[in-house]
């Protein structure tokens, strides 16, 4: 159950952003009315902080797609390989390095887990054999174990792989 554990909560993410520092001056980033910065006139949905880096989806191209902002350079990072036209992709984690993006995409209405490695710049399924509705995944600290929620015959459960997409823990079984 220790792998578990690394899951940080959006309410835990508020605390620390809402601690001394106060939390509109630590997220201070201009309005870009050209979408190419944190802040802009779409949707942006699902942000997740880790370390410099700030992952989330956004409708500000007109389909749904992952961004990447690094909030010590205060730009938008480029993401070759990870978004596909006929997709949406939506509920992103990455590593604390940066390195290893995770999120859902759904096409024809059937919605996987993908990793997307920056530094090869290439995307893959999580859990390609996995029949079952998933959701929610978030990417250990470290960039060795993805989480997410499973639904086989209607009931919720918490599913851990690892890179390779080997399972690690099956709260099911």
């Amino acid at each position: 159950m220790q792998e578990v554990y690394f899951f940080i909560s959006l309410v835990a993410v508020i605390s620390l952003l809402t601690g001394c520092a106060g939390y509109p001056s630590l997220l201070s980033f201009p309005f870009d009315r050209g979408g190419r910065s944190l802040n802009s006139a779409a949707s942006e949905l699902t942000p997740y902080l880790a370390s410099r880096y700030i992952v989330f989806a956004s409708d500000r191209n007109g389909s749904q797609t992952i961004y990447l902002f690094d909030a010590i350079d205060r730009r938008l990072l480029p993401l070759p390989g990870l978004n596909s036209l006929d997709q949406i992709a939506s509920s992103p984690s990455i590593s604390e390095d940066g390195r290893y993006i995770v999120f859902t995409a759904s096409r024809q209405g059937k919605t996987a887990i993908y990793l997307y490695d920056r530094q090869t710049q290439q995307r893959r399924e999580i859990a390609p054999d996995l029949l079952a509705e998933v959701r929610n995944p978030i990417i250990s600290a470290d960039g060795s174990k993805v989480a997410f929620e499973a639904a086989k015959n209607g009931q919720w459960d918490i599913m851990i792989y690892d890179l390779s997409g080997r399972v690690l823990v099956n709260e099911n079984q």
